[in-house]
């Protein structure tokens, strides 16, 4: 039977809804402090895996306790959810959008946003919205996950009865769909810039990895330092810092990358997921689940703010979409601009973790109005 919630997944999904935020404002000092900055995996890796780990844990209970088809409707009913809120969400950016652009001179965010679309070809936009071919930027991460999710009753039993299988069939696609040109067709570039036929298969593995979650291993009462995948996976995380840092300063990236190296590594690719990121982000994963093992620490206040905000993710994800581009306004509009870059940064978190103990104040009310309801039936 399958564990219940971990507070550890809701507080590493608000992590990565905040780096979200950070990441999609353009010149935003706290953007630098975010994953990408450290190793070639970003927050998308962590949103993803999580999906697929939050995903297989709830529905495969559900799977186990009601049986496929009741398991497969709630499935398809929450996508349907997630259809709907991507088509208001969209609409509610291009408004927000077209809003910012008029109070800024300098730049066009119509077009910076992916927009450009819309305005030239509307009639046709809003069809390529309908089918989640119209994906203007911010609004990537969504779509996959619709299309990750809908797929998931067609391998959900045979995941939970032979997960090896199913993971050695996923990672047969992710090695084939680069080579073989899948993807899925959109405007601009014609692909999918999150590409679902490789992105599936870090899906597949958190959904795994939820399968396996709490079982012990040999060795793993050994010191971290005695233990040899943890040492390769720490030294893999801190060579990919390494280098990525050198992006900074090209003079030293050529001094520590040979041309022959170079060659072999480069493109890192975000839209068919390298190896390479997927690589770093299974090592980065590991080497924190074995630095915090336990729960303990999720129990402090800030903890728990980013832990609220993970359980509401969909809703704070959706906020922090919308505010992006409008802290990006008020960065443009400020002449003093650092000061006000940390303030629209800032103020954009505290409204996310507003939204998210809200949505929890309302969600205890109504349990307690029911309480309260079925007491004084």
């Amino acid at each position: 039977m399958l564990n219940g919630r971990d507070p550890r997944i809701d507080f590493f999904r608000g992590l990565a809804l905040i780096f979200i935020f950070w990441d999609h404002v353009p010149h935003n000092p706290l953007g630098q402090i975010t994953l990408r900055n450290f190793g070639f995996s970003d927050a998308a890796e962590i949103f993803v895996f999580l999906a697929g780990y939050a995903a297989v844990l709830a529905y495969g209970k559900i799977l186990q306790r009601d049986g496929y088809w009741i398991a497969s409707l709630k499935i398809l009913r929450r996508t349907w959810v997630l259809y709907v809120v991507h088509i208001f969400l969209l609409a509610m950016l291009m408004g927000i959008v077209f809003f910012a652009n008029s109070h800024v001179e300098t730049r066009d965010l119509v077009e910076e946003m992916g927009l450009t679309h819309f305005v030239t070809h509307p009639q046709q936009a809003l069809t390529d919205e309908l089918l989640l071919r119209f994906k203007p930027n911010l609004m990537d991460p969504l779509p996959l996950y619709i299309v990750l999710l809908a797929g998931l009753p067609l391998v959900l039993p045979l995941l939970l009865r032979k997960t090896w299988l199913v993971v050695a069939a996923s990672m047969t696609v992710y090695l084939l769909a680069p080579w073989m040109g899948w993807n899925l067709r959109a405007i601009a570039d014609g692909v999918w810039y999150f590409n679902p036929v490789t992105w599936q298969f870090l899906f597949i593995l958190g959904g795994a990895a939820a399968l396996h979650a709490g079982r012990k291993h040999p060795g793993e009462h050994r010191a971290l330092a005695r233990q040899p995948l943890f040492v390769a996976a720490a030294l893999y995380t801190l060579a990919a810092a390494v280098l990525t840092l050198s992006w900074r300063w090209p003079e030293v990236h050529d001094a520590l990358m040979p041309t022959w190296l170079s060659e072999l590594i480069y493109p890192i690719s975000k839209t068919d997921l390298s190896p390479l990121r997927l690589l770093h982000f299974l090592a980065l994963a590991y080497v924190t689940a074995k630095l915090l093992p336990g729960r303990g620490w999720t129990q402090n206040w800030p903890a728990q703010q980013c832990c609220r905000m993970g359980r509401y993710s969909l809703e704070v994800f959706c906020l922090g979409v919308l505010l992006a581009p409008l802290a990006d306004m008020l960065n443009a509009q400020a002449d003093d601009a650092w000061p006000m870059q940390i303030f629209s940064a800032l103020l954009g978190l505290l409204l996310m973790a507003a939204l998210a103990a809200w949505l929890a104040f309302n969600q205890q009310l109504d349990a307690s109005r029911h309480g309260q309801w079925v007491a004084g039936k």
